[in-house]
Formats: structure tokens, sequence, C-alpha cells
């Protein structure tokens, strides 16, 4: 379902039921009569509907998190708010750039449009810019030929499976957060798709080398070994961007999450 479209098409329509009322038929009307039920229930709405499409395409989104992809920074049933203008000003709908703005940098938790499916949302860390050589093998993670320190820190628990994983401090050149990553789990890529540029991604039994083209992102889960993304997938598009993740607004089973992540 297209909310965006939808929030847009009750927009229009009850500001086109509000600007006939207001120029046409409220001058026709007896004063102190009763406003028509297409007012009362249509036109009314209007403010309501363009200051909500307003502030969700040009400001801040809310969404909320559906899976364990993105574990432990973000748990199932996180509610996030995502800055819409960071990387630049598109137009609604269509999500068109029309202003440019900032770029994606490598750490930013992202939300974009599904490349496979672009009717969905999805939301995961970048790790690879335009032009980097990306390197997943043995569960190290190496950019532009330089591994990426990975630190021991401690565990994460798992409350509803009761299961322990191993969890680690990673700095992305800079940018420091937590990832989840399995011992046991296989180190190669189950199940890759065949995704546009695909030939410029190499798979073997302990990895992958991808380098991402211009104008692409490469994306990874922060839990590495339950995590379908850029690996299988591919490349994310630039115009596919919808925003950067920055508060956790709400979690119904743990207010404690409420705040900021990296």
């Amino acid at each position: 379902m297209n909310f965006a479209l939808i929030l847009f098409l009750l927009t229009v329509a009850t500001g086109f039921l509000w600007m006939v009322d207001r120029y046409v038929f409220r001058k026709k009307r007896q004063p102190g009569g009763k406003d028509p039920w297409w007012v009362e229930y249509g036109a009314s709405f209007f403010p309501v509907f363009l200051i909500v499409f307003g502030l969700r395409s040009f400001l801040v989104e809310p969404f909320k998190i559906p899976s364990g992809s993105m574990i432990p920074t973000l748990l199932v049933g996180d509610f996030i708010l995502v800055n819409k203008y960071t990387y630049g000003i598109r137009l609604p709908v269509i999500n068109k750039k029309v202003i440019e703005l900032n770029s994606p940098q490598r750490g930013d938790v992202v939300v974009f449009r599904y490349p496979v499916d672009p009717s969905l949302d999805y939301i995961k860390r970048v790790v690879g810019l335009p032009g980097d050589t990306v390197e997943y093998r043995n569960k190290r993670l190496t950019i532009n030929g330089q591994t990426m320190s990975m630190q021991p820190d401690g565990e994460f628990l798992d409350k509803e499976k009761l299961y322990y994983t191993p969890r680690f401090i990673e700095n992305l050149g800079g940018v420091e957060h937590q990832a989840l990553i399995e011992p046991d789990a296989p180190p190669y890529v189950p199940h890759v798709l065949s995704f546009p540029q695909r030939e410029d991604c190499h798979y073997n039994a302990e990895g992958f080398v991808c380098k991402v083209p211009a104008d692409h992102y490469f994306m990874m889960g922060d839990n590495r070994d339950n995590s379908q993304d850029s690996r299988v997938w591919g490349f994310v598009p630039d115009e596919n961007l919808v925003g950067k993740a920055f508060f956790i607004w709400f979690n119904f089973s743990d207010w404690k999450r409420i705040g900021s992540f990296k």
C-alpha cells in the first residue's frame, strides 16, 4: 500500500472541497447556517491532512521496525523517526530529488525503497559508498583494502529465543556501532539474487567482494548472519533513498528504548 499516495489524494480531495466551500457555497449560505455534511466531514479535515502530508513528506516520517536484521541497534517493535531532508529534498509520491543537500555517509542507518520491490521500505546500515570496494570474508569487513576494527563487546540475549549471540563494536572509518556475529554460521552468502551490476560482485565459500557503482550504496544489517541485505539483492540506487533514521520514539515492550541510537 502506497500510504504517501493515499495521503496525497486525500489532501487534494479535501483541499478541493475546502476551496469550493470557501469561495462558492459559503457565500450563498445564510449567516449562522449549518455547514453541509461534505464540508463538516470533508473540507474540515483539509488542514489536518495538509500538515501531516507536509511533515511526512519533507521533515520526518515514522516507521516501525518489523524484523530483527538490525539487532542490536534496532529491535523488533521499535518505532523510529526518519529525517526526510538529510539527503536532499524530494518530491513526495514520486520521490524525485529536486534539491541536493548531503550524501549518505558510511555508518548511517538509512530507510530506503527495497530495490527488488520499491513498494516496500527497508532499513539497513550504509557500509559501502559509490566507488568503494567492499569485501566481507570469514566474517571480517574490509573497505578499500582496510579491514574495519572489530572489538568483542560481550553477548546479546534474544529474550524471545533465549539465545546468546556474540556482540562486537565495529568501527566503520570513525563511526562505531554494535553488531552481532554468530561464529557457527557459514561465511558464504546463500541464495544470491540476479541483480543489476551483479558482475561487479564475486562470491566464494569465504564470502564476497563487490565494487559499488556510481550513485549506489552497499547496505548491511547489524545482525550480520540474520540479514537479507546488499549481499543478497544488490546495491541501493540513490533514487531509492527515503531518509536517515535518527531517533527511537517508542517501543510498547520497553520504554527504555526511547532515545537516539547509533
